[in-house]
């Protein structure tokens, strides 16, 4: 299994925690932390804790993505050609000979029908 894979597997395992922590969270201060306890009772973590960690969590989250991406650019494989453009190199740039000049076109000839009214 080549490093990028091991990238790849863990970029997309990464990506499905930060879809699950994203969706457990509700935008109007309900979702995963409104569940827990209610009206006074004991809370099982308590509101703020749960809102915070799921804050923390997604930013932590989302950075290691963030890295994960960056660092498996540096480990794809390429050819051993370089990548940049031979314009630039004056060694690299081969002498390939100029097309030769188009034939000029014959003269327009009368159509063919000017052999069958002379029959007629």
């Amino acid at each position: 299994m080549s490093t990028f894979t091991i990238f790849l597997v863990l970029i997309v395992v990464v990506a499905f925690l930060l879809i699950v922590v994203i969706m457990v969270q509700n935008p109007k201060g309900g979702g995963l932390s409104s569940s827990f306890g209610g009206g006074g009772t004991q809370q099982l973590g308590g509101v703020k804790k749960t809102t915070d960690f799921l804050d923390k969590s997604t930013w932590t989250l989302a950075t290691v993505l963030l890295v994960l991406i960056l660092a498996s650019n540096i480990t794809i494989t390429r050819g051993s050609e370089s990548l940049d453009s031979k314009a630039l190199d004056p060694e690299a740039q081969s002498t390939q000979p100029l097309p030769e000049a188009l034939p000029s076109a014959p003269a327009a000839t009368p159509a063919a029908n000017d052999a069958n009214t002379e029959e007629e």
